[in-house]
C-alpha cells in the first residue's frame, strides 16, 4: 500500500468528504488490524491507516496538510506516531482517536476517557473565624489569598510570541494511548501526553518569566460579604479567585469556610439565641422584671412570672437571628440562685417562711466530734 500520501492510503480522492474517508478508514482498519490479518507487514500498514485518518478527519489538520503537502506536513508532525517493538510485546504505539469507530468490531472499549484540552484552574479552599456576632449581624472581611494568576509577560499563554501550536508528541490530542494484546485480549492503555500534559497545544517559544507555564504566584486583597445567619461549617464560594486556568479555561473558585467562634454569653441552636438569667428565691416565687442583655447590647425587660421554676426558658421574640425574613428569638434559661450569706433581717424571714410551710430549720451543733462526746 503506498504511504507517500494520505489520500492514497485511505484509497479517497482529495475532494472526498467526511463520511467517505470515515468509511474507508473503517474498512480499512478491520482488513489490516494485526489481530485480523496476519500478512507481512500488516501492523506498518495498520498504523499508516490509522496516521491518515487522524490528519483528514481532522478538518483543521487537513486544511493545512492540503496547503502544506505531504512532506512538509510529515516533516513538521514528526514525533506524532512512535512504533514500538512488536504489537504483541506492548511496544505498539500510536494515536487512536478515532479507534473507537472499530472497536467494538474487535470486542474492545474505552473506559473513562480522560479530559484533554485547556484545563480549568483548581479551586481553593480557606478557612476563618468570626464572632457570633458577625454570624448573627453579617460582616465584611478582607483576607489576603496566595494563589495563581495569567503571567502578565505572556498574558497566561505560556509563549514568549504569544502564541500556541499544537503539541507534535500527540497530535492534539492531549492523550497517549498505548495498545498491547494479551491472552485475555487487547488492551489500550490512556495517559496524558507529559509534553503539553493534556492540553494538546503548546507554547511556540517558552515564556522566560513563567518558563513556559503561564501562571505566576501572587497576593492579593480580598473583601468578603459574610451573610449575616452564617453558621459554623458553612462555605463561602467567590466564584473565579481560585488558581488560575490553561489560556483559554476559565479559573477555579476560592471556597472560604467560616468558623464561628463560642461566645461567652450567648449559643446559638438554629436561628434562636439562648442566655442565662439569674433570679433569687424571691423573685421565683413572687415573680418579677429584670433586664437582659441582647447580643447587640441592648437592655429588654423580662417578666418572671410567680412560681417559675429552676432551668425553664422564656422566648423574647424577635431578638435572634436575623436570616430570614422572619428572625429567630432570643430563649432566656431562668437560674435561681439561693444566697449563701443572708444579713440577720432576711434570715429571720426565711425561718419564718419555713415555720409557716411546717418545716424545722437545721440545728447548728458544736461539731461533729462534739456530738458524739456527748453521746458516751
Amino acid at each position: 500500500m503506498p504511504s507517500g500520501d494520505y489520500y492514497e492510503t485511505l484509497g479517497v480522492p482529495r475532494n472526498a468528504d467526511e463520511k467517505e474517508i470515515k468509511k474507508a478508514y473503517r474498512n480499512l482498519a478491520r482488513k489490516y488490524h494485526p489481530d485480523v490479518c496476519k500478512e507481512p507487514g500488516a501492523e506498518e500498514k495498520f498504523k499508516q491507516i490509522n496516521e491518515a485518518y487522524q490528519v483528514l478527519s481532522d478538518s483543521q489538520k487537513r486544511a493545512q496538510y492540503d496547503h502544506m503537502g505531504h512532506d512538509t506536513y510529515t516533516n513538521a508532525s514528526r514525533g506524532s506516531y512512535t512504533g514500538g517493538g512488536g504489537f504483541g510485546g506492548g511496544g505498539f504505539s500510536a494515536d487512536f482517536s478515532g479507534f473507537g469507530d472499530i472497536f467494538d468490531f474487535f470486542g474492545g472499549g474505552f473506559g473513562g476517557r480522560q479530559q484533554s484540552g485547556p484545563q480549568p484552574g483548581h479551586d481553593l479552599l480557606m478557612k476563618i473565624q468570626i464572632n457570633l456576632d458577625d454570624a448573627v449581624f453579617g460582616t465584611d472581611r478582607e483576607i489576603e489569598v496566595t494563589h495563581s494568576e495569567a503571567c502578565p509577560a505572556c498574558n497566561g499563554t505560556g509563549s514568549e510570541t504569544k502564541k500556541l501550536i499544537t503539541c507534535t508528541r500527540c497530535g492534539g490530542t492531549g492523550q497517549m494511548r498505548q495498545m498491547s494484546q494479551t491472552i485475555f485480549g487487547q488492551f489500550v492503555r490512556m495517559s496524558t501526553c507529559t509534553e503539553c500534559h493534556g492540553r494538546g497545544r503548546v507554547p511556540e517559544k517558552r515564556c522566560p518569566e513563567c518558563k513556559g507555564t503561564g501562571h505566576t504566584q501572587v497576593k492579593r486583597k480580598v473583601s468578603v460579604h459574610v451573610p449575616a445567619g452564617i453558621e459554623s461549617g458553612m462555605r463561602l464560594r467567590m466564584e473565579g479567585y481560585g488558581e488560575a486556568g490553561d489560556y483559554g479555561a476559565p479559573n477555579g473558585d476560592l471556597f472560604i469556610e467560616v468558623y464561628v467562634r463560642p461566645h461567652d454569653r450567648f449559643t446559638r441552636h438554629g436561628d434562636n439565641l439562648e442566655t442565662i438569667v439569674a433570679v433569687s428565691p424571691a423573685q421565683a416565687v413572687l415573680g418579677s422584671v429584670t433586664e437582659v442583655e441582647t447580643i447587640d447590647k441592648r437592655q429588654v425587660e423580662l417578666n418572671i412570672p410567680a412560681g417559675i421554676q429552676h432551668n425553664t426558658a422564656l422566648k423574647i421574640p424577635g431578638e435572634g437571628v436575623r436570616r430570614r425574613a422572619k428572625p429567630g428569638d432570643l430563649l432566656v434559661r431562668v437560674k435561681i440562685v439561693t444566697p449563701k450569706n443572708v444579713s440577720g433581717e432576711q434570715k429571720e424571714l426565711y425561718e419564718r417562711i419555713m415555720e409557716l410551710e411546717g418545716n424545722r430549720p437545721l440545728e447548728h451543733k458544736k461539731g461533729f466530734f462534739s456530738g458524739l462526746k456527748g453521746k458516751k
